[in-house]
């Protein structure tokens, strides 16, 4: 039992099968029990769908993201607990106590799955960090998520809370991708609507934040072009050889290395205070990471960085080893799921994510292998 003072509060933070290469070190027989747990989802499939969700976000639309609220899964808070939740946000959820089994991913030795890479088209600088927006029922909402390389170049990666609602079974609609956002809610590089969602079964049935992650598999890209005052559809490309993609690293134990976390803050601290208004890119300082949990949100293997402030709207963005801030670029090895307040000062201080282990990598690769239609506008 601690004091009231020192009691940890957590917060859902915000505001989608490649072979494994010999190199990666990381057990092929592992992947075997993992697969079993992977569901996809579908979203957008077809063009038509795709028109239905590109005509949802026309420009006007994006002149009022502003007014939209981060999402947030929220959790009841855990009086007197070590962890414990403490933000609500467009649904709430009971946490079990148990846990399913992983099968052998936690045998598996660090390795690179996916290498980083520049964009094919444009300049040799990445654009891989950027927003997704979608709905929950009739009100929309953002977060932050990050473009990552994949066989399909058409995968990006972001919280599972940013992508599916647990407590209410049901996938976010309307999902679309807008890499490097301008403030007034430009699209330089993009729209991309989502055409399913890879998760983990524990989070879509049980909100397990272990599995706090989504992997979405994209359409080609568009952008609005007015043609005599009417606004069509202009068909830009594939994701990653537009924006380039981040690599990712799978069983990277905590303290063994430093990672930059990346995302657009945008919600109140504790105490009230609102430094960051969510239109700019943030990072926290680099640093070592350790093991943390949070019973109460199931949550057993989490990894926290430590002197990060940041609050709602960053959850989803990524967090990168290697990161190269000349070419921005590096490689995905979490995502902000979770922000604390460890000393109880009313400011958050720290952020967490899932253990990107063998499982996670099984989830990205399920979304790696979807395909999309060649022509969406």
């Amino acid at each position: 039992m601690i004091s009231r003072a020192r009691q940890l509060l957590a917060a859902a933070l915000s505001g989608a099968l490649l072979m494994l290469p010999a190199h990666t070190g990381i057990a092929a027989a592992d992947t075997t029990s993992a697969a079993g747990k992977v569901q996809n989802i579908a979203l957008a499939k077809t063009a038509a769908d795709v028109k239905r969700v590109a005509d949802y976000w026309k420009p006007e639309k994006f002149k009022h993201t502003d007014s939209y609220s981060p999402a947030t899964p929220g959790a009841a808070a855990a009086p007197k607990s070590t962890s414990a939740a403490a933000a609500a946000g467009p649904a709430a959820r009971t946490a079990t106590t148990t846990r399913a089994s992983t099968g052998s991913a936690g045998k598996s030795s660090a390795g690179r799955l996916a290498a980083p890479a520049l964009p094919r088209k444009g300049a040799q600088v990445g654009s891989t960090m950027g927003k997704v927006f979608f709905r929950f029922g009739d009100k929309e909402y953002w977060c932050s998520a990050s473009a990552v390389t994949a066989r399909n170049r058409s995968v990006v990666a972001t919280a599972g809370h940013c992508a599916y609602d647990p407590r209410q079974a049901k996938a976010a609609d309307y999902w679309i991708f807008v890499p490097n956002p301008g403030p007034g809610g430009e699209q330089p590089m993009g729209i991309y609507v989502a055409s399913s969602i890879s998760l983990h079964e524990d989070w879509i049935g049980r909100g397990d934040y272990d599995y706090d992650y989504a992997f979405v598999t994209v359409h080609r890209g568009f952008a609005w072009v007015n043609k005599n005052g009417q606004y069509t559809m202009q068909d830009v490309g594939r994701l990653q050889d537009n924006v380039g993609g981040l690599g990712l690293e799978l069983n990277r134990k905590p303290g063994t290395y430093t990672v930059a976390a990346f995302g657009y803050p945008a919600g109140a601290q504790p105490d009230g205070s609102r430094p960051y208004d969510g239109k700019t890119l943030r990072m926290c300082r680099e640093g070592r990471t350790i093991w943390n949990a949070a019973p109460p949100l199931d949550l057993q293997k989490g990894v926290q960085l430590q002197a990060c402030d940041f609050s709602a709207g960053t959850s989803g963005g990524p967090w990168m080893i290697d990161f190269d801030k000349d070419r921005k670029i590096g490689s995905l090895t979490g995502i902000n799921s979770l922000t604390w307040d460890r000393d109880g000062d009313k400011r958050y201080d720290a952020v967490s994510s899932p253990y990107f282990d063998t499982v996670a990598g099984v989830v990205y690769q399920r979304a790696a292998a979807q395909s999309t239609p060649a022509k969406i506008a």
